[in-house]
């Protein structure tokens, strides 16, 4: 886990204050949950099922145990309604910089444009970033998800890469 991020963090939305913490092994139905609540991720196999519960719960496990890694849940009147993950980059490119990746951020259905994302990702650049002596935040988003584009551009993010993905198959 990333030990440097200024966590817990309070903030309001347009529903009430919430809290951004690390998430716990407790944590794992609830961002399963986030995951298929999403129809692009859901697309991909995230559907909840209780037969892909134990890999969901090792990956959580293992980015928990990873030094340069966190995932991150908003809880709002103790419910789990936001999630994001965390990575570290060092790098050699921009002259060592180092970059902080943001990745499968999602916020409950019923709760976008609630504020909710717009305060986790103003976090993200202007306490983690620091924390972690990152240069830059970075992060990817599915082509199809035109709202989201809008809404990290809306933040001050930069659509300048195209990224490509390689399958690997067993």
């Amino acid at each position: 886990m990333l030990d440097a991020l200024p966590l817990p963090h309070s903030f309001d939305s347009r529903v009430g204050r919430a809290v951004l913490r690390r998430a716990t092994a407790a944590d794992a139905d609830a961002v399963i949950a986030l995951l298929a609540d999403d129809p692009i991720s859901a697309a991909r196999g995230d559907v909840a099922s209780d037969a892909d519960r134990p890999a969901y719960t090792a990956a959580l496990a293992d980015i928990l145990a990873e030094p340069s890694n966190d995932l991150l849940v908003v809880e709002l009147d103790g419910a789990i309604v936001g999630t994001l993950q965390l990575t570290s980059i060092p790098g050699m490119a921009r002259r060592g910089a180092r970059r902080l990746l943001v990745e499968a951020v999602r916020v409950r259905s019923d709760l976008r444009s609630a504020g909710i994302g717009s305060a986790v990702m103003r976090w993200v650049g202007e306490a983690a970033a620091p924390a972690v002596d990152a240069a830059m935040v970075q992060l990817t988003s599915d082509a199809a998800r035109t709202e989201a584009h809008r809404f990290y551009e809306r933040l001050g993010y930069v659509g300048s890469h195209l990224g490509f993905k390689y399958t690997v198959t067993g």
